[in-house]
């Protein structure tokens, strides 16, 4: 199985030492990034100055959105483990993705705010399009990659660490251009471009196909084509996905909804995934959903603070940073440049240090991601402050907190999508991915809790900056208690791993394909988790 794919011909070889299907979903999800991070670095913008929200109700609607936007992934990963495979999932969320971003391009008279300009509808309908589609999209082509693996290969997280370049590169250009364009020329040129790199994304993965080595999809293919109601099972999944659409286009105009469906419906997932780890799962498989668990609430603090970058910092950088004319929004493309260029010394440091034996666990990367996170935001704060309130502050402090948020986000967000697919059980894949994505939701939604609380409605500018900088002091010094408190733990939930125990789920093939590669490994052992 591990070895097919180079077992015959150019269509199934590698490319750099990996299957060429990893770099079709490279491309596909760079554009689809592309689209999602254009029309993110100008989203803040349009809802203050265009539709004329405020700071406060902004900040929730932006909070709302994102979450939804990871919420989704729970529906869509399910409906692909059951029924549709996670390709099928992946081109009808790509369907509505580019559908979305095109409807972002209608944006009604200038000036006239959210209360009188028809066109909001079509606007909440564009974000409930992108949330969907985003929904069967995320978790999906994830799993994809992780499929194109035996589950002990030592490439796993230098393939996941190549496929968040593609997501990063994506983003970088996306925020330039589509950031720039936007609000130099105008918000529909801005997120058309976005839409064009949607549809971009959609045809390179039709036209991959064939690379992806029937990974990704349907368990049943018949059960797919078979009537229900007078339509095929198949056309009854994305109906499904429709009524969605216009589930999520209701709760973006209500944001309290979002909070209530968290709450009950987070709640409820995590149950059932523990309750089906002890009554279902060996004893190692039950204890690796425990650890999955506890890295999957630890990233809801570091996304909560994350998050802050399309919201609350990007209005920061907007009024109170000195940035000699360049529009606030391609700054949004910092943290993905960063990446870039980052993303390669660590998969490489990552590689040199399992190979020695000393490679930290992934909850201790987890933790030095959370202290990070914290200290950019205080970073910022002692920068502010320094300049004076009444001084703009200097930009060299939001190149540094991008810095440190980036080098967080690679301690653990390439880390936790590797240990996500590495330590659910093959049925519960997307499962387990979609909770993951689930966490970022509920992470991305008190991100818009706290950038609310950043809005300061009728004061001065001084005193607005002092309010935003009061909030970022609080939760930059919680998240370094709490990052500390994981590393501490650390040791514990990585004996809850069982490393020692993990095996593919076909052993014998997977194991050939390994010495194929000339990447010869114990059965069972994955050298780059010996710390």
């Amino acid at each position: 199985m591990a070895g097919a794919y180079l077992e015959s011909g150019d269509a199934r070889g590698t490319f750099l030492g990996h299957p060429k299907g990893l770099f079709v979903l490279f491309f596909a999800e760079m554009w689809e990034r592309f689209s999602y991070y254009g029309m993110r670095a100008l989203l803040i913008f349009y809802l203050t100055k265009h539709w004329l929200f405020s700071d406060s109700e902004s900040g929730i609607i932006y909070g709302a959105y994102t979450a939804l936007v990871y919420i989704t992934p729970v529906v869509g990963g399910y409906l692909a483990d059951k029924y549709l495979g996670q390709r099928k999932a992946v081109l009808f969320g790509a369907v509505l993705l580019t559908l979305g971003h095109f409807f972002m391009a209608f944006e009604g008279d200038a000036g006239v705010g959210h209360v009188d300009n028809p066109i909001i509808s079509i606007f909440w309908l564009a974000l409930a399009l992108i949330i969907v589609g985003s929904g069967f999209l995320k978790a999906n082509i994830s799993v994809i990659v992780g499929q194109l693996y035996p589950r002990t290969d030592v490439r796993r997280d230098g393939a996941y660490t190549i496929f968040y370049m593609g997501i990063n590169l994506g983003a970088a250009l996306g925020s330039l251009l589509c950031g720039y364009i936007g609000e130099t020329y105008g918000w529909a040129y801005g997120f058309g471009l976005a839409g064009i790199g949607m549809l971009l994304g959609l045809v390179v993965f039709i036209w991959g196909k064939p690379l992806l080595l029937g990974r990704g999809e349907a368990k049943d293919p018949e059960l797919l084509n078979k009537p229900v109601g007078g339509l095929k099972l198949e056309w009854w999944m994305y109906i499904i996905g429709l009524v969605l659409v216009g589930v999520c286009w209701l709760a973006i105009q209500f944001q309290d909804m979002v909070g209530y469906v968290l709450g009950l419906f987070g709640g409820a997932l995590v149950l059932y995934v523990l309750v089906t780890a002890v009554t279902k799962l060996a004893s190692d498989e039950r204890d690796r959903i425990f650890a999955a668990m506890f890295l999957i609430l630890t990233s809801i603090i570091f996304w909560a603070l994350f998050e802050q970058a399309g919201s609350s910092l990007n209005l920061f950088t907007d009024r109170h940073v000195d940035r000699a004319g360049v529009p606030a929004s391609t700054f949004q493309s910092i943290n993905a440049i960063y990446i870039i260029l980052l993303a390669p010394v660590f998969a490489t440091l990552w590689t040199v240090m399992g190979r020695k034996g000393i490679e930290p666990s992934a909850p201790f990367k987890f933790g030095l991601g959370v202290v990070q996170v914290g200290l950019g935001f205080l970073v910022l704060v002692w920068g502010a402050q320094s300049a004076g309130l009444e001084n703009a502050t200097p930009v060299i402090f939001i190149f540094l907190i991008y810095l440190l948020h980036t080098t967080g986000e690679l301690c653990l967000s390439p880390v936790g999508l590797s240990a996500m697919n590495r330590l659910a059980p093959a049925h519960m894949a997307s499962l387990i991915m979609g909770t993951w994505f689930f966490a970022s939701a509920t992470g991305n939604f008190a991100a818009g809790l706290i950038a609310s609380a950043t809005g300061a409605e009728g004061v001065g500018e001084e005193a607005g900056k002092q309010v935003v900088l009061d909030v970022y002091s609080t939760v930059g010094w919680v998240a370094i208690a709490v990052g500390v408190g994981v590393l501490v733990v650390s040791p514990l939930i990585r004996n809850l791993m069982h490393l020692d125990t993990l095996k593919d789920d076909n052993v014998g093939d997977d194991l050939e394909g390994q010495r194929e590669v000339g990447e010869p490994q114990a059965a069972g052992v994955h050298p780059s988790t010996k710390s």
